[in-house]
């Protein structure tokens, strides 16, 4: 398949990803991905990844084109640089979240830092990788992304556990009848633990079942998002805790 190139500095992307040939194991998905990257190389390899796995691609180098070609066209998943000429990837997102656009997005970048992988996800982003990445990990964690976005997206009745309801449908979360912002991945992590109170969840669980991720790869984000979501429904201050269970995982559990 294709790839558009709107920026004139990326218009030998395809030639050169044409030149890396490798072989990888073609999903039952087809995504259409916009990439967000600056640095031609780098989008090179991404773009062939894409290409040879039966993916579509469409490359921006500045975040302001990216923001009107998002607004403008229909994309699956979105991969964002941090580094960019104009602003940074964290504020692009800010810029998509705002539209109240749950769409998948995931952080390719060289910043490895954990405050790095902190604020991305603070700020809505579902999954973060450092660059360069792994073609076949880039590949399953965008299709993984895909499916979660379509499981969230299905009709489901609202789920009631005073004081809170969560809705599936709207991807909502509701403390005392007043709405709790939550992001995409927290919304997704709460239903999880709120359909299975006073379980002990594992890691590998909790990650296939919001991430679709192996436990073996950024079990952090879990942490970071069990943290958040703490936070966020006020927990244990509203009567349920979040218990952390030492080499296994969490359980949701009421006070008292």
């Amino acid at each position: 398949m294709s790839c558009k190139r709107p920026a004139s500095d990326l218009a030998a992307v395809i030639i050169r990803a044409q030149h890396v040939r490798q072989d990888y194991v073609r999903e039952d998905i087809t995504l259409r991905v916009a990439l967000l990257e600056d640095d031609p190389d780098h989008a090179a390899q991404t773009v062939n990844s894409l290409q040879t796995a039966g993916h579509s691609c469409e490359v921006f180098s500045r975040g302001e084109t990216f923001l009107r070609g998002t607004l403008h066209e229909t994309f699956d998943v979105l991969v964002l640089d941090w580094g960019l000429p104009d602003m940074s990837g964290v504020k692009v997102l800010d810029a998509i979240r705002q539209r109240h656009d749950n769409i998948p997005v995931l952080f390719l970048t060289s910043r490895d830092a954990e405050q790095d992988v902190v604020d991305a996800l603070s700020h809505g982003a579902d999954d973060f990788l450092v660059k360069p990445a792994r073609p076949a990990e880039l590949l399953a964690r965008l299709t993984a992304l895909k499916r979660r976005a379509d499981s969230a997206g299905a009709v489901a009745q609202p789920l009631s556990v005073p004081p809170f309801v969560f809705d599936p449908a709207a991807s909502a979360a509701k403390l005392n009848g007043e709405p709790v912002e939550l992001t995409l991945r927290q919304f997704q992590l709460a239903v999880v633990l709120f359909r299975n109170v006073g379980r002990l969840l594992s890691r590998t669980y909790l990650l296939e079942a919001v991430w679709g991720l192996n436990a073996q790869v950024q079990t952090r984000t879990l942490d970071i998002h069990v943290s958040q979501l703490r936070s966020a429904l006020k927990l244990p201050e509203n009567g349920w805790r979040i218990t952390s269970v030492y080499a296994h995982g969490y359980r949701l559990e009421p006070l008292g």
